[in-house]
């Protein structure tokens, strides 16, 4: 694609060229704008554009997008709406330019939200880049053609989430009571809300804006309260089953959250979908390696139940790539495959004796399948634990829940550096874990094969590595053995494709599927693939968002034979790579609340059993909790 003929918008080109860079050989289908127009600028590609048109095109948008609580933004924008129509018909007036300044500055500035508030920049911008040619359009009665315009909407906290869930929507919907309607609009992006309202790692926090004024919104809570009120209400989901099924069927592999999700959203599209999990239980290391004190079971079994409605029938102990192969499965009568296997094999410490197979030696994602199948795999009453992330703090606190009195923790990093949720490492320290950093694995230390101590390395930090931390140096001379009864090392996981498809040219070196991250094929047209098995160890959310692209690609597969990314789909992700969080943003006060935070057992006594340690927001703190939305909406118009 050419370079921007004009650019206002600070990186867009380059995070275009970046997703190109994957499509080299598609770049007409990838790169359809002339010129888009939005919150953070202007960019012109073509110089056939009529940017008369394009801002008529995105004050349409924005009227569309008008919530219409805020009289200003309702019938301003409306009015707007009205004037762009009449000069792109020829019929512009001489005071109408400047009542289109007047209105998007009053609009900008009376607004509640970011709908209106973001009006004037991109209205301003382009009136003032082309100022000859609107002056033409009215003062010459210049009629505009209507071009071919995709518009998007994203915010802050939208763009943070990998499945782009609608948050502002649903926030809103709690604010007015309107519960079954927002649950129905989580659901149009996640469809396992109980589930990621209880253990997301909640990248959209991170991103809301009111944060950067007081707190950010509870958004996490605010969904698992949503779901909640639907189980405890006992009210139907508002998204229903088709009254029909499609006759052509579509085999998943894996019922982990990617392949729930891709077959939710196959049976919402009509399409009847086999899921194949070798495990007796559906849910993947949501069930298996999730601990019920943050994920009950009763609420995975709801969640899965809602998937099994929407046309999914799942066959429990079937390995594929043993039972059957996916070759096979085409051979079946499905028309197309979604392998979704996750990364369920531990990662090596890289530590002497850890393939020895001593006894109370376990990697922690098996440590945790025993645990939630109820038991007790290692046993004494020291313990040690070699990781940072969130497998190693389920890991820590689920061994205090079966009997462990001395756990401990070992991460060859800082605190600053830990992967782990935040929220994770307090609630551990709380329920007694100690922490050791600065400390790495060197020998496991026996006594007639049997676990007996570690001996560990002291580590100091040198220069960042590829992920942008510091990297963990040996200090010489400061061995030292810590004394334990039991090992559990959960230092990352890996990916196992290779057993399903073998294919030397399907898989990367690290032995994750190759597949386009657009479309989420493989290198068999009719074989897609998604979640943990193309990352490698990701989010729970993430593998959500996996199936649920690469479900509406399958369909384009089935129904047209080929896939290339729908331009809606590089709208979205282009605009959501460009930068729509601003840490350094400066907005107007507006009064200081806190977060609404639920409930949580305290910790003497919740270490007792796997009872629900986070308990759900009230009725009166979830609506209060969604009044503090600043509903941070952002618009983008492209001409294709």
């Amino acid at each position: 694609m050419k370079k921007p003929l004009l650019s206002t918008w600070e990186g867009w080109s380059d995070q275009l060229m970046n997703l190109i860079g994957e499509h080299a050989d598609a770049p007409t289908e990838l790169a359809p704008f002339k010129a888009l127009l939005g919150w953070k600028g202007l960019v012109v590609w073509d110089d056939s554009v009529d940017p008369v048109d394009l801002l008529r095109a995105y004050i349409e948008k924005v009227a569309q997008e008008s919530c219409g609580q805020c009289t200003p933004c309702r019938e301003g924008t409306q009015r707007m709406n009205l004037i762009m129509n009449r000069i792109c018909e020829g019929q512009g007036q001489p005071d109408d330019l400047a009542e289109v300044r007047r209105l998007a500055c009053f609009i900008s500035e009376s607004a509640r939200c970011g709908v209106g508030r973001c009006l004037a920049p991109p209205t301003l911008e382009i009136m003032d880049r082309y100022a000859d040619e609107f002056a033409a359009a009215v003062k010459e009665k210049r009629r505009s053609e209507p071009q071919l315009v995709e518009a998007t909407v994203t915010a802050p906290c939208i763009s943070a989430c990998p499945s782009n869930v609608d948050i502002p929507a649903y926030v809103e919907g709690i604010r007015m009571g309107q519960f079954d309607e927002a649950l129905a609009r989580v659901r149009e992006d996640c469809p396992m809300p109980g589930t990621i309202g209880r253990v997301c790692v909640r990248p959209c926090e991170q991103n809301c804006r009111r944060g950067l004024l007081d707190e950010p919104i509870s958004i996490r809570a605010l969904k698992r309260f949503l779901a909640d009120n639907e189980i405890r209400t006992g009210a139907k989901p508002l998204k229903q089953p088709p009254a029909e099924f499609k006759s052509d069927k579509v085999a998943v592999v894996g019922a982990g959250p990617a392949g729930l999700a891709c077959a939710y959203y196959l049976g919402t599209m009509g399409y009847r979908t086999t899921i194949f999990e070798a495990q007796e239980r559906a849910g993947g290391m949501a069930t298996y390696g999730i601990p019920s004190y943050r994920l009950p079971e009763d609420i995975m079994d709801y969640e899965v139940a809602r998937v099994e409605e929407m046309g999914a029938e799942i066959r429990y102990g079937v390995n594929v790539g043993e039972d059957v192969t996916v070759e096979e499965l085409g051979q079946q009568g499905y028309k197309a495959v979604f392998l979704a296997v996750g990364a369920p094999e531990s990662s090596k410490m890289r530590c002497e004796g850890e393939d020895a197979g001593y006894e109370c030696f376990l990697t922690g994602i098996h440590f945790l399948a025993e645990v939630s199948r109820g038991r007790q795999p290692v046993e004494g009453k020291k313990l040690v634990v070699v990781g940072g992330g969130n497998v190693a703090m389920d890991c820590v606190r689920s061994a205090l829940r079966t009997g462990f009195t001395d756990v401990n923790l070992l991460y060859r990093r800082t605190e600053a550096e830990m992967p782990a949720d935040p929220q994770e490492i307090v609630e551990a320290k709380e329920e007694g874990v100690k922490f050791h950093y600065l400390v790495a694995p060197v020998s496991i230390v026996h006594t007639d094969g049997k676990v007996s101590g570690l001996e560990v390395q002291r580590m100091e930090l040198g220069e960042p590595d590829k992920s942008g931390r510091r990297r963990p140096v040996p200090v010489e001379g400061s061995n030292f053995v810590i004394e334990c009864d039991a090992i559990i090392p959960a230092v990352g996981q890996i990916c196992v494709v290779d057993c399903v498809l073998p294919e030397e040219n399907s898989l990367t070196a690290w032995k994750t599927l190759i597949v386009d991250r657009m479309t989420f094929q493989t290198r068999t047209p009719s074989v897609f693939g998604g979640g943990d098995c193309i990352t490698g160890p990701a989010t729970l959310i993430a593998a959500l968002a996996a199936g649920k692209k690469a479900a509406k690609y399958i369909s384009q597969y089935i129904e047209g034979g080929s896939c290339q990314p729908t331009v809606p789909d590089v709208l979205q992700t282009l605009v959501n790579g460009s930068g729509v969080f601003e840490p350094d943003e400066k907005f107007p006060f507006c009064g200081i609340t806190h977060s609404a935070h639920p409930p949580v057992l305290p910790a003497e006594t919740r270490i007792d059993d796997f009872s629900e340690v986070e308990g759900c927001l009230s009725l009166s703190q979830a609506i209060a909790e969604a009044d503090r939305c600043l509903r941070c909406y952002r618009i983008a118009v492209a001409v294709r």
